[in-house]
């Protein structure tokens, strides 16, 4: 991937280009990066953009991926039923 538009995160929007200046600014971590952009904060928890933002992280510092730390994933506590919350939205 070469092109700065190019969508890394569905779930937020973040950009390639986003995510190799926060890069360049000393962020090497992947938990940094997501605080800062919400990636793996979405519905997919970071499937589809985590190992994206890592390959990055990786190319940046010269590191093997495999010595690098994925996120912490924190998933949601407890599900709300979608019928209670239509009915909480008539109220």
């Amino acid at each position: 991937m070469r092109d700065d538009n190019t969508i890394i995160c569905r779930c937020s929007d973040v950009t390639l280009g986003e995510i190799r200046r926060l890069i360049s600014e000393g962020y090497t971590s992947l938990d940094e990066i997501k605080r800062i952009t919400r990636i793996g904060m979405g519905p997919c928890q970071g499937k589809t953009c985590g190992l994206l933002v890592l390959r990055e992280i990786a190319i940046a510092t010269g590191k093997d991926m495999r010595e690098l730390k994925n996120h912490t994933n924190r998933p949601v506590a407890v599900g709300v039923r979608l019928d209670l919350i239509a009915k909480e939205a008539k109220k």
